[in-house]
């Protein structure tokens, strides 16, 4: 059985830059190689490619800072809160692409800034439960400051990771590292927002609860 979690405020902030880290590594990889093709003696042909590279994996870079700065960073300063308005545009600069798609039912109001934290986190969770593209939709459950939220996610072969739930509730069998650090964090926003964050499956869907 999954055993509670403790970690060291040190250890989470380290864990939480390990993920932001691996988020950009990627796209900024791509950027520093397509200078390096621009920089050799290639013909006008690949050197246009390479820019279009550039291009794209600096928007990407871009849209993810943006994203985490809301979603793990302190987006403000304390007791801050944010317009879902802008959460939405990160969300969708995140989350967003040719296999995905974010449809976004919520009013645009201020939000207590934990509240976005988990809402946007919620949307990654969610979108881990659709590793081959699908649909993402976000509705608010309730109303005002009590609002909650319902994320449903649909896809090809749709699950539920096997250990996100009990992260969620913080618990894990084994040590807690920067892959299973967001699951974990959505629950600490939760419990600090004084919600619950429930996962299950509806049909051919999962649906992800705060509320």
């Amino acid at each position: 059985m999954p055993g509670p979690v403790t970690l060291e405020a040190i250890d989470l902030a380290a864990l939480l830059c390990s993920r932001v880290c691996h988020d950009l590594i990627s796209p900024v990889g791509a950027v520093v190689n397509g200078i390096e093709v621009m920089e050799d003696d290639a013909d006008e042909q690949t050197k246009t490619f390479a820019l279009e590279l550039i291009r794209k994996s600096a928007n990407t870079a871009s849209a993810r800072l943006q994203f985490c700065r809301i979603a793990f960073g302190a987006a403000g300063s304390a007791g801050a809160a944010i317009d879902l308005g802008d959460a939405e545009g990160v969300a969708r600069g995140m989350m967003e692409d040719e296999k995905t798609k974010l449809t976004w039912n919520l009013p645009r109001v201020l939000l207590p800034k934990n509240k976005v934290k988990l809402l946007l986190n919620l949307l990654l969770l969610a979108g881990g439960t659709i590793p081959r593209g699908g649909s993402l939709a976000i509705e608010p459950v309730g109303e005002g400051d009590a609002m909650g939220f319902k994320v449903t996610s649909a896809g090809l072969n749709a699950r539920i990771p096997q250990a996100v739930p009990a992260l969620v509730a913080g618990a894990a069998d084994n040590p807690v590292d920067a892959h299973a650090i967001q699951p974990f964090f959505t629950g600490l926003l939760a419990r600090a927002c004084g919600m619950t964050v429930t996962l299950a499956p509806e049909g051919e869907a999962i649906v992800l609860m705060a509320r």
